[in-house]
């Protein structure tokens, strides 16, 4: 099967300017800020608008059993309107102990919801991206 386009894509727009004209609450975006020195500092990538609203770092490519395949970014962040949502692999080791000790949050499949940044223990948010970028390239190894 041919690789597809995805949706959610790299694309030119700055990290900067998106935060300062789409982001219009001051925690959420000072939260984005704090998260975008981690993350960069966890993959060593900088920051790179992916789609209209999530902030990426690094790339990696997959491809599933059925054949669809396409890249996606390592680590990342979307700065929501309601909550930030952080981008987990949903299968790493200790995820359900990590999550246990994260803080005021809400989880689904690969999300993790927080409303900002004092509300959880960014030391667990460190662990948690750590383990999930260790996951995703034991899954998907660099070529």
């Amino acid at each position: 099967m041919a690789k597809s386009q995805n949706k959610t894509a790299p694309t030119s727009v700055s990290v900067d300017e998106f935060l300062d004209t789409w982001v219009t609450d001051d925690v959420k975006r000072q939260d984005s800020r704090v998260l975008i020195e981690m993350f960069s500092e966890q993959t060593g990538c900088p920051p790179v608008m992916w789609g209209p609203s999530i902030i990426g770092f690094g790339t990696y490519h997959y491809r599933y059993a059925s054949g669809r395949e396409g890249d996606a970014p390592l680590a990342g962040f979307s700065p929501r309107k309601d909550s930030i949502a952080l981008y987990f692999s949903p299968k790493f080791p200790n995820r359900e102990e990590l999550l246990a000790k994260l803080g005021k949050h809400k989880s689904a499949v690969s999300c993790v919801y927080v409303k900002r940044l004092a509300d959880v223990d960014l030391d667990v948010v460190r662990q948690m991206n750590e383990e999930s970028i260790k996951e995703t390239l034991r899954v998907y190894p660099p070529k």
